[in-house]
This record gives structure tokens, C-alpha cells and sequence, in this order.
């Protein structure tokens, strides 16, 4: 898949032009439903599917003190593109500059830079422009006259709830990972790339991978049964988010450790993701390193277990 950085990069790629356009944070099903639509046109007509969206979050950019944590950076949003089937990704620098266009000259400027611009696929809420002034209805207008065909697509819902990113982050903060699964068609992972630790982990017989998380949420802290994917390579493991009480942690910010299963390689710097099976239990502090050496030893087992029978998600009380 390739990834475009400005908008006159829509010349580079062959064929008519598809876009599906929004900020897309968890591409949960609502947001596939949108890019589906783009997949679609381009696989029945010859073209190339293209994904427009924005980094950093608009909101963090035009209300900071209300950004939300993000379900899915920029990096996890190109892997999640990839798998979809996308061609490309359309990645816009949002600032303070670029929020004061107008939507009428933010449409225009795509359909110059594409070859052909055919469609463009949203939601059917979506706004865009200075001040948000751009709507459907405007979309509707313009497109006859320039060449392209809109495509709004409905909320998607799940038991009556329209699915949205808030109803997902609201899912992984209560540790109702299940829902979280349910509205974004797949597991809520998170993808990090492997820091170097103290290391005290292999000193008890289980190397923990120490993550820098691009993610911004996590589920509550605890210990899971977890499965992580390295290199498309994929290991079960058990994973620990939290702040370690047991072991000094100066910062006291949340950590998150993952100790795969028959797995001995240096991986330092490169990107693991990892989705959570189930919660075992509460991160607790222990009365020294043999408790908690013991502990790991069960969690372990509980953790081999949950994975060789496929068992996810039960109900779960913290």
C-alpha cells in the first residue's frame, strides 16, 4: 500500500480515483462500511481505492483540552489499511492552516491532483471545511459539476447503538473487550515497538518485551492471556499493564510488558502487536520476587491454556 503525504501525490496512482474521507480513529465497521464502498467501485471498475485522513486528530489540533486518546496511530492505522485491502493511504498533515480551508477548495484540490476522481465515499455525518462547513449537501452540489459521484454511507449498528470510536473507547477503558471486538469487526490491539528494560523479567525466568505503545488506550490494568503478531508470525504470551508495585517503578506511569511463549530473540526496536484473550487477574504487589516469580509461573499456565482452546473474553469483575 502506498502512502501519500500531500495531495497533488493522487497523480501518482494509476486509474480512475476512489476516496473514502474521514479522521477513521479504530477503523471500527462504521469506518469500513465507508472504505468498503471505495474497495468496491475500485475492484468493479478498474482503479485505485484511496483512504484520506488526518494526523494528528483534528481535535487535537482545534480543541486539545478535548482530544480524545486515540484507538489507532497513524503506524497501527496503515497496518489495519493494509489488511483491508486499500492501494493507498492519503495522509494529511492537520493544522491550524489547514482547518481554515474551505471545503469547496479542499474538494477541488482533489479532483485536480487525482487522474480521475470518480468517488468519494463518507459518512453520512461527516463535516469538513473552516468551521466545519462542508456537508454532504455540499458534496451533492459540486459533484456534477465536477465529475464524481458521492457515496454517504448510513451509522452501522451494534444491538441497536450506533457504532462510533467513543462507543469503543468507552468498551477497552471498562475492559469490555468483547464489545470493543464486536464494533471493530476484529480484536482491539495495541501495536508498540520493543524497548529495552531492566530486564529483571528474564532474570525470573520469563523475558518480558517492554512496549512503547502508539496506541493512547489501553484496557484497565491487570494481567491477560494475550496472542501477539511479530514479523506476521503469530505467539501466545501473557501481558502485564500497569504500574509493577512489586518493582520500583520511578515514573509511576502504566506500563505494558508482553512475555511470549517459547520465544528467545532480541527484538528490540521493532513493532509487536498484541490483542488481549482474556483477563486473569488484578496487578497486585507481592511480598517480594519469589511470590511473584510464583505468580507468573500461574498466570503462565492459565495463559497456555486460554490459548490452546481458543477461549476469549469472559465476564469479567475489577
Amino acid at each position: 500500500m502506498r502512502v501519500l503525504r500531500a495531495i497533488d501525490e493522487l497523480s501518482f496512482l494509476p486509474g480512475s480515483t476512489y476516496l473514502a474521507i474521514g479522521v477513521f480513529d479504530g477503523l471500527h465497521i462504521g469506518h469500513q462500511a465507508v472504505i468498503g464502498r471505495a474497495l468496491e467501485s475500485s475492484r468493479q471498475f478498474g482503479g485505485s481505492a484511496v483512504v484520506v485522513t488526518f494526523d494528528p486528530h483534528p481535535v487535537q489540533v482545534l480543541r486539545p483540552e478535548k482530544a480524545p486518546r486515540l484507538l489507532t496511530s497513524t503506524r497501527h492505522k496503515l497496518k489495519i489499511l493494509e489488511r483491508l485491502g486499500v492501494d493507498a493511504m492519503l495522509l494529511l498533515e492537520f493544522t491550524l492552516e489547514f482547518s481554515k480551508t474551505p471545503p469547496e477548495v479542499f474538494i477541488h484540490r482533489l479532483v485536480r491532483a487525482a487522474n480521475r476522481l470518480c468517488q468519494i465515499c463518507v459518512g453520512r455525518e461527516w463535516a469538513f471545511g473552516a468551521n466545519r462547513s462542508g456537508s454532504i449537501q455540499l458534496l451533492e452540489e459540486l459533484a456534477p459539476e465536477l465529475g464524481f459521484q458521492v457515496t454517504s454511507v448510513a451509522p452501522v449498528l451494534v444491538d441497536q447503538r450506533v457504532v462510533s470510536s467513543t462507543l469503543v473507547r468507552t468498551a477497552v477503558e471498562c475492559g469490555d473487550l468483547e464489545s470493543a471486538a464486536n464494533y471493530l469487526g476484529r480484536d482491539f490491539t495495541i501495536l508498540g515497538t520493543v524497548a529495552e528494560g531492566r530486564k529483571l523479567g528474564r532474570r525470573l525466568g520469563f523475558p518480558t518485551a517492554n512496549l512503547r505503545a502508539h496506541n493512547e488506550l489501553f484496557p484497565p490494568n491487570g494481567v491477560y492471556a494475550a496472542k501477539a503478531w511479530l514479523r506476521e508470525n503469530e505467539y501466545s504470551g501473557v501481558v502485564n499493564i500497569g504500574i509493577r508495585p512489586t518493582i520500583e517503578n520511578e515514573t509511576g506511569e502504566r506500563l505494558l510488558e508482553v512475555h511470549l511463549f517459547d520465544f528467545d530473540q532480541q527484538i528490540y526496536g521493532e513493532d509487536l502487536e498484541v490483542a488481549f484473550l482474556q483477563y486473569l487477574r488484578p496487578e497486585q504487589k507481592f511480598s517480594g520476587l519469589d511470590e511473584l516469580k510464583a505468580q507468573i509461573q500461574q498466570d503462565a499456565r492459565n495463559a497456555r491454556r486460554i490459548y490452546a482452546a481458543g477461549l476469549k473474553y469472559p465476564k469479567r469483575s475489577v
